[in-house]
């Protein structure tokens, strides 16, 4: 028996789905860096900065300042990628969610709820993507840290499902990055299938590889 509940949002679990996406967001910067790191273009462009000054000023110690420096540059820019999206999330649907997601038809939110404690939360909204307009995308999915391995974001992804096909919906579809790695996994083990991949609207994320991976879930037609 499972000891945490799926519920529709209150107003009070605002102050704790906002950081609870923040710091779920945020966490995956890490991930997306060494990625970065693993990309041939990004390692010549940094042996470059390494070598040139060494080369041309023949200093060693001016070429290690500004390995760092630019090294710790991309280290930020690429936090900031994942930031101006949090940012621009808790600007817009997550600062009125009451008003965004519980009182527009098709829309919903909802939490996992632990002792009382917020510790996963789910959104279902409208699918606003081409060819989309009987589709339902789950968006803004997240698990406390600590409450991972529970199956607690297999219970939110199926709560999304179970509403699209209440709704007479033929699929839910969602977009991920490269740095929910887990989250991929889970997608795919519930049946999810991987569609495209677009680049997220940042001036560092073609050159770091940031993309958004999209995902489809075709609703089996009862018989």
């Amino acid at each position: 028996m499972s000891n945490y509940l799926i519920r529709l949002y209150q107003d009070s679990d605002y102050n704790a789905v906002r950081e609870l996406f923040a710091e779920g967001t945020l966490e995956h910067t890490q991930v997306a860096f060494k990625h970065g790191l693993s990309l041939i273009h990004i390692r010549l462009f940094l042996l470059a900065v390494f070598f040139v000054p060494f080369i041309t000023i023949g200093s060693l110690t001016l070429s290690c300042i500004v390995f760092l420096l630019v090294f710790t540059g991309m280290w930020f820019g690429t936090k900031d990628l994942y930031a101006s999206y949090v940012r621009h999330a808790l600007s817009n649907d997550m600062l009125d969610i009451q008003k965004y997601y519980l009182q527009k038809d098709g829309y919903c939110f909802w939490v996992a709820e632990s002792l009382g404690e917020v510790i996963g939360m789910v959104v279902a909204i409208p699918s606003a993507h081409p060819g989309g307009e009987n589709h339902i995308e789950l968006r803004r999915m997240s698990v406390a840290k600590n409450h991972r391995g529970r199956g607690i974001a297999k219970s939110l992804c199926r709560t999304v499902i179970d509403f699209a096909r209440e709704r007479g919906c033929s699929a839910v579809v969602l977009e991920t990055t490269l740095g929910h790695q887990a989250a991929h996994g889970l997608y795919k083990s519930m049946g999810f299938k991987w569609q495209h991949s677009t680049f997220l609207k940042h001036p560092l994320a073609k050159f770091v590889d940031f993309k958004f991976f999209f995902y489809k879930y075709d609703i089996p037609t009862s018989k």
